[in-house]
């Protein structure tokens, strides 16, 4: 049966209005999972504040620039420490020559049995590619380093760089690509970190004592200033008083022991999905150029943890 001009024109309006609908549905949807991932990003001043060498950061809208120069470098650190759940920065690294400089970005906790996740960004000449280097430390004792050639160049533009850390894995990622995961393996005997609150911190500085192919190439302050920029910063993790003990704030922040189910403990993220386990086959066939599980120099006896899972 035909249908008239006026009836194909109200079924029109009726597939408009439906599909415009279902696309709002399908945006409420996406921006509901997102917050629920991880909320979105923030100003620095909502979350970080400059610890030393105020003169030497920069703001420019939602991005802050920090210099290194022969006088300083410079960092700033949370306002607040967490107890779990996920933490990302975007930087931009030095550009140009870089070599003896170390950029970094890490959560810790304080005192000498202290716990530590951390990102070293180590500079290199013009045209060599930058290092990353990682390590965990838990009760005070890191000796944990893994180092990666990387897959783009961090120089050209932002990337994003995360620590995902619950009561099962502590997983690092750039660009939500998995590059390194510490399991808890305290069943077998190796300590795991999740009885400290942490900050997050970023910092610039000259290490060219051993930050560039061990050392051998030291910082040219002819080019100096060397500026690292930051935006996107998102913190979604259990935010912890300084006037509660260390064993309150865990209780507090495990959905074990609380009527709030935190999603960090959702069964999905006590390990990787199948496609984060491939990724990180993938970086570590690829772009591992240090691990310190197979250093039989450093280690004659492989650590404990290195014998129960790659990581």
């Amino acid at each position: 049966m035909a249908l008239s001009r006026a009836h194909q024109m109200a079924l029109g309006c009726i597939y408009l209005v439906l599909s415009i609908a279902l696309l709002m549905l399908g945006s409420a949807a996406a921006a509901a999972a997102a917050a629920a991932a991880g909320g979105g990003s923030s100003k620095f001043e909502e979350l970080f504040q400059p610890s030393w060498a105020m003169d030497h950061f920069a703001y420019e809208g939602d991005m802050l620039k920090m210099k290194l120069d022969n006088f300083s470098g410079a960092g700033f650190q949370s306002k607040s420490k967490y107890m779990f759940g996920k933490v990302t920065i975007q930087i931009k690294l030095v550009e140009g020559d870089s070599a003896g400089t170390v950029t970094a970005f890490y959560m810790s906790s304080e005192g000498p049995k202290h716990h530590e996740f951390d990102f070293e960004f180590l500079g290199n000449t013009s045209g060599e590619p930058y290092l990353v280097q990682t390590n965990v430390y838990v009760n005070g004792v890191g000796n944990r380093e893994q180092r990666l050639n990387l897959w783009f160049d961090p120089t050209k533009d932002f990337h994003s760089y995360s620590i995902l850390w619950n009561q099962r894995q502590v997983v690092f990622l750039m660009d939500e690509t998995p590059i390194r995961v510490h399991l808890n393996m305290e069943h077998k005997g190796v300590p795991y970190p999740k009885d400290q609150p942490m900050g997050v911190y970023s910092s610039i500085w000259n290490a060219d004592d051993w930050a560039t192919q061990g050392g051998r190439v030291k910082t040219d302050w002819t080019h100096a200033p060397f500026i690292a920029s930051y935006r996107g910063f998102e913190i979604d993790g259990c935010e912890c008083s300084v006037t509660v003990v260390d064993s309150d704030n865990a209780r507090r922040c495990s959905s074990s022991s609380s009527e709030k189910r935190f999603w960090w403990d959702e069964p999905t993220l006590s390990k990787l999905s199948y496609h984060q386990s491939h990724q990180l086959l993938w970086v570590r066939a690829n772009h591992m150029v240090y691990d310190y599980c197979v250093d039989t120099v450093r280690f004659p006896v492989a650590p404990v943890e290195c014998k129960h899972h790659h990581h």
